[in-house]
């Protein structure tokens, strides 16, 4: 494999106080949606739409990033440990069986004849 020489950025390329450009602030959206939808335990106190510059840009990245991990993590935990399995929907004590249906062969339709009588034919 050929390896490919990336230099070094120079000491002025790191500006945290630069403001962030429309590239970041994209970036900032789709985490702070991501962020959303974690559970609140995992939430970060950042206000995304007060970030201005380069740094808290960064700050904010770093902390959501990490939240999505251990959230990912204790996830993956759970899942191991044989936790019982949350079963959606009201647990009902006793459940009433329902009555039996009809089965389609024995359903009666209708059948046109050439006449355009039509007679009741059983399946």
């Amino acid at each position: 494999m050929t390896l490919i020489p990336v230099p070094r950025p120079s000491k002025s390329a790191h500006n945290p106080n630069r403001p962030v450009n429309a590239l970041l602030q994209v970036q900032i959206q789709h985490l702070h949606h991501a962020e959303r939808n974690l559970p609140l335990r995992y939430r970060t106190e950042i206000y995304a739409n007060a970030i201005r510059t380069e740094g808290e840009a960064a700050v904010y990245i770093r902390e959501v990033t990490e939240a999505i991990h251990r959230a990912h993590e204790d996830a993956a935990k759970e899942r191991t440990t044989g936790a019982p399995k949350r079963r959606r929907g009201l647990a009902i004590a006793a459940a009433a069986e329902r009555p039996s249906r009809k089965r389609s062969s024995e359903v009666k339709t209708k059948v046109k004849t050439k006449s355009g009588n039509s007679k009741r034919k059983k399946k």
